[in-house]
């Protein structure tokens, strides 16, 4: 099997998953919708919906910036995909949708995902006057050089 054959192969194969990814969760997998679902839901970055619209644009031309929106709004609705509002004016869109935390650092811009026991928050329970549902730590300083990679 040559190299191309192989990542057509490989291609074939994601396409299908990621359709049944968004199948699984109620949505009607169009081609537009596959296209976002392929870099948004396997990347380890935080991007916004410019950033998506500019990454996906690239492999699907055809591609609008409505879409885009629609669709990072309707994987939202559905589960699987979470808007994230770390600072004031920036929207970013997080895959990952189990309890965690984040870091930003302040050097590169980069957010980066914190183990939900790697912060210990305690007492929300007993914050007077707030029913609270939800919360995240958000952590901004520079990474370490000796953790950089």
């Amino acid at each position: 099997m040559t190299y191309s054959i192989f990542r057509h192969s490989l291609i074939l194969v994601t396409h299908t998953a990621t359709a049944a990814t968004l199948r699984d969760h109620g949505i009607q997998p169009s081609a537009q919708r596959v296209a976002v679902a392929e870099y948004v839901l396997h990347t380890d970055e935080h991007p916004s919906a410019d950033q998506v619209f500019s990454r996906v644009k690239r492999t699907f031309p055809m591609l609008s910036r409505a879409t885009v929106y629609n669709t990072l709004n309707l994987f939202v609705e559905k589960g699987i995909l979470r808007e994230l509002v770390l600072s004031e004016g920036c929207v970013v869109f997080d895959p990952k949708t189990d309890a965690h935390h984040h870091f930003i650092d302040e050097g590169t811009g980069r957010i980066h995902d914190i183990p939900w026991q790697a912060v210990k928050v305690t007492k929300i329970d007993r914050l007077e006057g707030f029913d609270v549902s939800e919360y995240q730590v958000v952590i901004r300083g520079r990474r370490s050089a000796a953790r950089r990679g």
